[in-house]
């Protein structure tokens, strides 16, 4: 068996940990882990935020008020501080005088710094006082030989908490000499008409601004790293495709059977999206590759019945289906309501997730090995090595975003050419759905089923809060169920965010034992049971975090009441709207802001109250937000671009993307010498699964 390839050696400087940098010891490399990340390359990536001119160099006496300078001064006299007082040095030159003030310092340092008599290049701020000028503290103080060490222009990095400018200015500086000179992984005419320079001298220009400008993300430079990682990105996505496509698929072709008595007991019909989606996976199923599609629809637009109809298929070609949620109330919840449809169908369906135990789970995966069993409903326990099918078929994947990429191949991986949908209620903007699945087939529900009422959505500012909870009152007395949703588990000392404990203590003391709580740090148990005692009783008002976003079906709920909207993503609060209008009762939306709000914060919520459609509202929220934040990108699965801005860059991600079709045609192994080179940009940007999948290693 070949061993897996290695990265570059070419490389290896840069995947050494910070602690390999001069001044970085154990202690800054956790303050550099938590802004850059905890190898050199991450530092490359850590690209300035701001710059420090100090260009500006007037005589002492034209220096103006709060201005950035730097003066070549002659020390006179030094007057040591006492108690509070602090040291003074003054200074001057042929047009004036300026004072050099230090507090809790040491004598023996100044005059070592500044001997009298001398001459000195300071920097930093100047400040008028008394009709005097001082400066408190120079940034810099050399000597007149020295004044070229001098940083006229200084980058400004993005901090934490302990870890100075100096310190992570002198890292990144000591990143950047290690960087070596690449060999060329871009196309040659594409390089020449953008304008670019190579690898190196643009990660050189970008860590060196002049102006302002040099920092906007369309510069060259910029631009040009910005490019070498989207087409990291879309050439690893290229290379997943490829091997899946590679990967024997099969063929399955239902007689209907099924899916017509299950269409005839359904008290509904179903939507044209609904159709048209279902005709294009089992288009898909039908051809002899392997299916990968992605079905995106709104909370409650019916992926569910598309899923089933695909299921029902693989079933009548002979095969096994298997659905999977990422939680186990989610996974119940879809039994249910799949259980009464594969029972007029007389197909057998069983559950499986962690609660399933002792001969209930021995007597389900005997069914699932035997193939009596045709759909199973489960969690992440349907990956167990346990688990066992006759003849798997189709793989349904709801939530994908929970899953990893290996979760999600484990299960295709148990049975043969296997066919998998992966479905998500979180519409993803077409740019996103590039740099997450590459040109991944994809099908869209846009309608919502029929009956369902729109949801009314209402901005309130926190002062009222005391009418929403009186309102909530005449909801109970209507029968209503009424979810709040609060953005912080417990208080917290440095943020004054609605705390859910709280908040359910006071609710509690208010309404009594019908208000339940639950947050992410609960157990799995726990939280199951209280969203139970929600669904069906007897709690009515369920105080939440965030963990509700996508969760249970509760048709009684129709309040939404979100404290602290301000600090929600636009999509986040679209998916915890999608909780109410479920059943055939109007519903209203609460969010309650803390005002003044920001721009972007009156557009999000504007935004919402204007509009349901969760496509257009999550290309809203890369518009107002970026690439960076939007669905939360660490849950949702899209990647968290170091240079690249999605909302930005799209030009560059459409290019990457051709320039990945063009490379995959012509080289696919990746063993040309561009191809060489561009094995090397998989590795610097940390896509080694990609290189791996390549036969020739």
């Amino acid at each position: 068996m070949a061993s897996p390839p290695v990265r570059p050696e070419i490389l290896f400087p840069l995947f050494s940990p910070v602690t390999a940098l001069s001044g970085v010891g154990p202690r800054i490399a956790k303050l550099i882990e938590i802004v850059a990340g905890p190898h050199v390359v991450d530092l490359l990536w850590h690209l300035p935020r701001g710059l420090i001119d100090r260009r500006f160099s007037p005589p002492v006496a034209e220096a103006p008020d709060g201005r950035l300078a730097t003066m070549t001064v002659r020390v006179d006299k030094h007057f040591p501080g006492h108690g509070r007082r602090p040291y003074r040095v003054r200074c001057g030159d042929d047009s004036g005088f300026i004072t050099l003030v230090f507090f809790h310092a040491r004598a023996d340092y100044l005059k070592r710094l500044l001997p009298e008599g001398e001459k000195r290049v300071i920097s930093g701020t100047v400040e008028h006082w008394n009709d005097e000028l001082q400066m408190t503290h120079p940034d810099h103080v050399v000597t007149e030989a020295e004044a070229d060490t001098l940083p006229r222009v200084e980058p400004v990095y993005g901090l934490t908490a302990g870890l100075t400018l100096k310190t992570i200015g002198k890292a990144v500086r000591g990143a950047v000499e290690r960087a070596p000179a690449l060999p060329e992984w871009q196309d040659d005419a594409y390089l020449k008409a953008q304008g670019w320079a190579d690898w190196k001298t643009a990660l050189l220009a970008a860590h060196a601004p002049e102006s302002e400008a040099d920092l906007e993300p369309i510069t060259q430079p910029r631009a040009r790293l910005a490019y070498d990682e989207l087409l990291a990105n879309q050439l690893a996505l290229g290379l997943m495709r490829l091997r899946m496509k590679r990967l024997p698929g099969r063929a399955t072709n239902g007689d209907g059977g099924l899916r017509r008595k299950v269409l005839e007991a359904l008290p509904f019909d179903l939507t044209k999206s609904q159709t048209t989606a279902i005709d294009e996976v089992l288009a898909d199923m039908g051809s002899e590759g392997r299916m990968l599609r992605l079905l995106q629809g709104d909370v409650g637009s019916g992926k569910t019945m598309v899923a089933l109809f695909a299921m029902l298929n693989a079933v009548e070609g002979g095969g096994q289906a298997a659905f999977m949620a990422p939680t186990e109330i989610l996974a119940r919840q879809h039994f249910a309501t799949l259980e009464p449809l594969l029972s007029v169908a007389g197909i057998q369906g069983a559950i499986l997730t962690a609660r399933e135990k002792g001969t209930a789970r021995k007597a389900t995966l005997a069914g699932l090995e035997d193939g009596s069993i045709d759909i199973v409903v489960g969690t992440h326990a349907l990956f167990q090595k346990d688990v066992g099918f006759a003849n798997l078929i189709l793989a349904v994947i709801d939530e994908q975003h929970r899953f990893g990429v290996h979760q999600r191949l484990d299960l295709s991986g148990k049975g043969h050419g296997v066919d998998t949908l992966v479905m998500t209620a979180t519409p993803i903007p077409r740019t996103l759905l590039l740099t997450s699945f590459g040109d991944m087939e994809s099908s869209q529900l846009t309608e919502k089923p029929a009956g369902r009422q729109p949801v009314d959505t209402r901005t309130i500012p926190l002062n009222r809060i005391e009418e929403v909870i009186g309102g909530l009152q005449r909801a109970l007395e209507q029968d209503a169920k009424i979810y709040w949703v609060c953005p912080l588990v417990e208080e917290s000392e440095v943020s004054d965010l609605a705390d859910a404990e709280a908040r359910h203590a006071d609710l509690k003391r208010r309404f009594g034992d019908i208000v339940e709580l639950v947050h992410g740090r609960m157990k799995g148990v726990d939280k199951d049971e209280a969203m139970r005692r929600f669904a069906e009783g007897p709690a009515r008002i369920l105080v939440a975090t965030t963990v509700i976003e996508v969760g249970v079906d509760v048709p009684d709920a129709t309040v939404m009441v979100v404290e602290h909207a301000e600090r929600f993503g636009l999509a986040q609060l679209h998916q915890l709207r999608g909780r109410i209008g479920r059943g055939l009762r109007r519903s209203s939306c609460l969010l309650l802001y803390l005002p003044p709000l920001t721009e972007t914060a009156r557009a999000r919520l504007s935004i919402l109250r204007e509009s349901e459609d969760g496509f257009r509202i999550a290309e809203e929220d890369l518009r107002l937000r970026g690439g960076g934040e939007i669905l939360g990108t660490r849950q949702s699965g899209v990647p968290v671009f170091r240079l690249a801005d999605l909302a930005i860059h799209q030009e560059l991600l459409a290019a990457a993307r051709d320039d990945t079709k063009l490379i995959l045609a012509r080289d696919p192994e990746l063993t040309s010498p561009r191809g060489a080179a561009l094995r090397t940009l998989l590795y610097l940007f940390e896509r080694d699964s990609a290189v791996i999948n390549l036969r020739s290693g």
